[in-house]
């Protein structure tokens, strides 16, 4: 059984990432994360305990360095490129890491990402408001070039500024797009500018270097603002200085039960409500609810969720951190849970201040959120079918050393709620823990669709020090110094080829 060991936080993290001032990917640094001994993962039973510690990583170690020979990005390019990442912050966090790859391909500059002003959110801090933009720059400089802004062009002694041209990407776009159809129109005009950039990349690409740079941009280039990283900190310190603790992200908010069309357990009047939002936000679409519950189309109801964690053996001394906006339909949803799990705190309880409050509007509380769930000892997502927020921390907390998840299955769940709803409750703990013990709790898994490269990066994005296939072993630790020698050498050639 593996036993609980306190696992590190924001700070030890950083230093354990940190080489040469940059956050960067070379192996001997990131198997320091790994401060705990693995055990088999579960097989007949589910251990309490053995939630609380990382699950097996079967000898599997992060790592999105380049494996083979990966040139510097020249200094002369075809073009800059502009993207328009709409959504909110983390659909927004896997269209960087898509426009970053789309640059690279292209041969192109990358223009610091436009972010829209989130309509959910209100918030139109953008780039610079959420994210350290020199970290995102320096940490990218054997990848691709980047400026804050398309630079004036001089023609005829006087400066003029690049007009981009704006294109529409396809959904899903190959690859061939981008350096084809893209590219000819970047030579054309010397900039594009792709709006919207939301799912525009296809994310299965052929290519395992193209998918460790993805890696390289979420999990190390992207890194919030240090007033946002300080936050998550003391919220971490503070729930951890009382033990090991849960982080829950309840998605039972309005936009998602509209998204989903679950109203028929809510009042007429707030089911106006959601009927309202899903017409002004949703396409059309015929939303039967019993036919969607019985599929597990519907997200987890509080009540529901803290069934589960109590078949799984959590009582109520579980410490717990909930991730969430303003929960729909007040706080009726909330009582049956609160009965089981009293001691829930979210990042307002945690931490009165007004400090807090400036550092919390908009996407910078959802980035704090998304830092204490991260760091947090198991994550719970209750709806991580289309939620960016659920899908990019299951890939985050896999790439940080296999953090402990639990990710309920609802379509199987589904019948066993209903069944108990028409009283039908013998039984019912245990055949919760049958179906959670099918679920996978953050060891190494195959990726199959519909599962995103962004929920599970692995192989691509992993390697063993004592591997069986070649394709499998870690890069050299001197990676780094590798890839250093490279751009300095492109980097002069360049100079002397411009100045000969």
């Amino acid at each position: 059984m593996r036993r609980f060991q306190r696992r590190s936080g924001l700070k030890g993290m950083l230093v354990k990432f940190s080489i040469g001032g940059a956050l960067f990917i070379v192996i001997s640094t990131l198997s320091l994360l790994y401060s705990y001994t693995s055990t088999n993962p579960l097989s007949k039973e589910i251990h309490l305990e053995e939630l609380w510690s990382n699950a097996d990583s079967g000898g599997w170690l992060p790592s999105s360095a380049p494996q083979t020979y990966w040139p510097p990005p020249p200094t002369l390019t075809n073009g800059y490129l502009r993207v328009r990442c709409n959504g909110g912050l983390n659909q927004q966090r896997t269209a960087i890491s898509n426009a970053v790859l789309a640059a690279r391909v292209m041969n192109a500059t990358l223009v610091l990402p436009d972010l829209d002003a989130n309509s959910f959110w209100h918030d139109d801090s953008g780039f610079h408001g959420i994210y350290d933009v020199q970290h995102f720059i320096h940490t990218l400089k054997y990848d691709v070039n980047i400026v804050e802004s398309i630079p004036l062009n001089q023609k005829n002694a006087k400066n003029k500024k690049i007009k981009a041209f704006q294109l529409r990407p396809p959904r899903d776009a190959p690859i061939t797009w981008y350096t084809t159809e893209a590219l000819n129109k970047m030579k054309e005009h010397g900039a594009i500018y792709l709006t919207p950039f939301s799912h525009r990349l296809a994310e299965e690409i052929d290519n395992p270097e193209y998918q460790r740079l993805r890696c390289r941009v979420n999990y190390h280039a992207l890194r919030f603002k240090p007033h946002i990283m300080k936050l998550s900190q003391s919220i971490v310190d503070k729930l951890r200085a009382q033990g090991p603790f849960m982080s829950i992200h309840l998605r039972f908010e309005m936009d998602m039960l509209a998204f989903a069309g679950c109203f028929d357990i809510f009042s007429p009047e707030e089911q106006k409500i959601l009927k309202k939002y899903r017409e002004q936000n949703f396409a059309p679409k015929r939303l039967v609810y019993d036919e969607r519950r019985a599929i597990g189309k519907c997200p987890l109801t509080p009540e529901e969720v803290g069934l589960i964690l109590h078949a799984l053996g959590f009582d109520n001394s579980t410490k717990i951190y909930l991730a969430a906006g303003e929960l729909f339909g007040g706080d009726r949803f909330m009582k049956p849970f609160r009965s089981m799990f009293p001691r829930l705190e979210n990042h307002s309880s945690v931490k009165h201040s007004e400090d807090l409050v400036q550092n919390t509007r908009g996407l910078a509380g959802s980035a704090v959120d998304y830092m204490v769930c991260l760091l947090s000892d198991i994550f719970m997502p209750t709806y991580d079918g289309p939620s960016n927020f659920a899908n990019n921390l299951l890939g985050h907390r896999l790439y940080y050393g296999f953090r402990t998840t639990i990710r309920p299955d609802r379509k199987a769940l589904a019948p066993i709620f209903i069944d108990r709803e028409k009283g039908r409750v013998t039984g019912f703990e245990d055949t919760i823990r049958k179906v959670m013990l099918k679920t996978n709790f953050g060891e190494p898994h195959k990726r199959v669709s519909p599962e995103s490269f962004y929920t599970n990066s692995w192989p691509e994005c992993f390697c063993q020090t004592a591997a069986k296939k070649p394709a499998d072993k870690c890069p050299p630790n001197d990676t780094l110094n590798g890839l250093n020698d490279e751009l300095v050498k492109t980097t002069t050639n360049e100079t002397n080829s411009t100045t000969s």
